[in-house]
């Protein structure tokens, strides 16, 4: 199993039709890696706090439908987080959130993961808004020195994040010593200042950049470096996109943790399944049917 930690919220999506409409659409990067996971075939469980409001009953439904595991989600009355993205002309996002008071944040430590768990994902906001930044640091750390495979995708989103220092010091100090795979895109790379090399030093194995229309790149700790180009497709947006590459990493190294990685092969299958992501408005990733299996 794949346990996948972090935000569920509602991303407001512009409509076509009248000037300012919006559409309520789940989202979250964690959760929509889940839910990727989830259709790929992947035995996948979502752990969170989600409101009991009308938007948290359809968050769970989304993962239920997808086949995710909602045991291990926390729920609570507080309001579910909005972010609103808004679109550039090449269907890129960026977003405002609605996050003061809201279910997600107020996530706490749960016991022991299930028997079986064989990796861990953590992301996004879940990173940074207290006091569920805390609880999710306490659980990478506790999985991974457990000997889980461990993802983390920092995803940054700087309207959330006030103290910018502050963050880059945990993200070096306390999170990286404790993931095995690092992914992240060259935004977030250039928000957090840092190099390759360093980051490997840390504690990653393996360090993924997705790189948008010039595709993805991958350094491990060994001195590999290799990279698979993005398909070329009619790109509707990109929500979710990121996440799917999640998903597709994780899918791959997961199913064998110990055998040797063929990098070319996971970042081509990544790559495939973020393109067909981007065809389709708002965070919709492909099932296994799709992409061959």
């Amino acid at each position: 199993m794949i346990v996948v930690g972090g935000e569920a919220l509602i991303d407001l999506v512009p409509a076509v039709g009248p000037p300012g409409a919006l559409l309520p659409r789940p989202g979250g990067g964690p959760y929509n890696t889940a839910r990727a996971l989830g259709r790929l075939g992947a035995d996948t469980a979502f752990c969170s706090r989600v409101s009991t409001d009308g938007f948290g009953e359809s968050l769970l439904a989304g993962l239920r439908a997808a086949g995710v595991d909602v045991s291990l989600v926390q729920r609570g009355p507080e309001p579910t987080t909005l972010a609103v993205p808004s679109l550039a002309p090449d269907g890129s996002a960026s977003y405002g959130f609605y996050v003061e008071g809201t279910a997600d944040r107020l996530f706490t430590l749960p016991p022991a993961l299930p028997e079986g768990v064989r990796a861990l994902a953590l992301g996004t906001c879940s990173l940074v808004l207290e006091p569920g930044a805390s609880a999710y640091e306490a659980l990478l750390r506790r999985e991974s020195r457990r000997g889980l495979l461990t993802l983390l995708d920092p995803n940054i989103r700087p309207a959330l994040i006030g103290d910018a220092a502050g963050y880059r010091a945990r993200f070096t100090e306390r999170l990286l010593p404790h993931t095995g795979v690092l992914k992240l895109s060259e935004e977030d790379a250039a928000w957090l200042g840092g190099r390759v090399g360093d980051w490997l030093a840390a504690g990653p194995s393996a360090v993924v950049l997705t790189r948008g229309a010039a595709g993805l790149t991958v350094w491990t700790r060994e001195g590999a470096e290799h990279s698979a180009a993005a398909r070329p497709v009619a790109v509707a947006d990109t929500i979710g996109a990121g996440d799917t590459v999640n998903a597709a990493l994780l899918h791959r190294l997961a199913a064998d943790p110990g055998a040797a990685v063929d990098w070319p092969d996971v970042l081509a299958y990544a790559a495939h399944a973020a393109a067909l992501t981007c065809t389709r408005p708002g965070a919709e990733p492909p099932y296994a049917a799709e992409l061959g299996g």
